[in-house]
């Protein structure tokens, strides 16, 4: 298993009783630390209007990382394309490439507002499902349907504060091929003209494609012979039909001869499984928070968590996440992590893992590289 690498995605979480700044300075603390223990890239999510998420701008704080740190690759995971540009996203990322060349991850996703991308009619995963595991035992649970989180005020209105009045989201597949051409240098308008973005053209970044299901993104993905990251940890029933329409699609390019897949997961470590059962306890009611639309909360702390009145149907809302966050030993996680890969056929696995206290987050990251590293 030393052999599928392992890396790190950072929402940059607030924890309870702490603050933005408190959490970003923790985050290039992480960064550090995942690159003294082996990680291979450590990317940074893009999330807006959340009280318990600093990571607004995966682009600034990865450049303030690439400042910290010398050789783990860093990027984005991912730049939500839905109120962006193709010019914007690659002259900021061309700017950092330009002072770190050939370090840099460019995820892209579709996201501008919505919760997750819409599965559509992607057609359902071949490998057998029976009741709710894989034939290796991997959890797939039942689909969770995001129309609640779709139709909420504050969902709205973060799309509305994102956006320029009227501007429409560019085609997905076109915007990605705009970002294509303008960093090879050969982006010509409908009408001929070309444009050149400096810095930027030229620049050593692997693109990525970030997808939940087996719909465009998975599409896209392949036909263009790009990476792709799917969302266990964020969609756990849909990883199979995503890995898999992605596999479909795949067409060979320049930069892949073959489909080459990460696959997320929600991990916390600890020195015994009750330990870490007891560090991930604010997991459900984050969680919670993030479905009910009210926005992630911060982190809350056991205690806090402990004392929330959970009702049925909180418990329900969340069960998907919960059940398949991998906790324990570094063992046992280990194990599950090793289920996860061979259910999906993962080139790479991307870990994130959020604690209320930042020492048992780096602990957690770096027993499980140790253990990875002995397998």
């Amino acid at each position: 298993m030393s052999g599928i690498p392992l890396a790190v995605l950072d929402l940059v979480p607030i924890s309870s009783g702490s603050t933005a700044t408190e959490a970003l300075r923790n985050s290039i603390d992480l960064a550090q630390q995942a690159e003294r223990f082996g990680y291979a890239r450590y990317w940074f999510a893009e999330h807006h209007l959340n009280p318990g998420v600093a990571g607004t701008s995966p682009a600034v704080v990865l450049a303030l990382t690439a400042s910290a740190t010398s050789t783990i690759r860093l990027g984005a995971g991912a730049v939500q394309l839905g109120h962006r540009t193709a010019l914007s996203t690659v002259e900021e990322f061309g700017l950092i490439d330009a002072l770190h060349p050939g370090r840099l991850d460019l995820g892209l996703g579709r996201s501008g507002g919505r919760p997750t991308e819409r599965t559509g009619d992607a057609p359902p995963a071949t490998t057998p499902v029976i009741d709710g595991r894989t034939p290796n035992g991997l959890r797939i649970p039942p689909k969770f349907t995001f129309q609640r989180l779709r139709g909420s005020p504050r969902i709205a209105l973060q799309r509305r504060l994102l956006q320029q009045p009227g501007a429409e989201a560019q085609d997905y597949g076109e915007q990605i091929d705009d970002i294509l051409a303008l960093l090879r240098g050969d982006y010509r308008s409908t009408d001929g003209v070309e444009a050149h973005a400096i810095p930027g053209e030229g620049a050593e970044v692997q693109v990525w494609i970030l997808g939940s299901s087996g719909g465009q993104s998975a599409q896209v993905a392949g036909r263009g012979g790009l990476r792709f990251a799917a969302n266990y940890h964020v969609s756990p029933a849909t990883v199979l039909e995503a890995t898999e329409a992605y596999r479909a699609a795949f067409q060979p390019s320049d930069v892949l001869d073959k489909p080459y897949v990460s696959v997320s997961a929600d991990v916390v470590v600890a020195e015994d499984d009750a330990t870490a059962r007891d560090r991930a306890t604010g997991y459900g009611l984050w969680v919670r928070s993030i479905r009910t639309a009210e926005g992630a909360i911060p982190f809350p702390t056991p205690e806090q968590a402990r004392a929330h009145p959970w009702a049925d149907a909180d418990r329900e809302l969340v069960a998907d996440r919960v059940e398949t966050q991998f906790v324990g030993s570094p063992a046992s996680v280990a194990d599950q992590l090793e289920q996860l890969q061979e259910a999906t056929g993962a080139d790479e696995l991307l870990i994130t893992t959020i604690t209320h206290r930042h020492a048992d987050r780096v602990r957690s990251y770096e027993l499980l590289a140790e253990e990875w590293q002995c397998r």
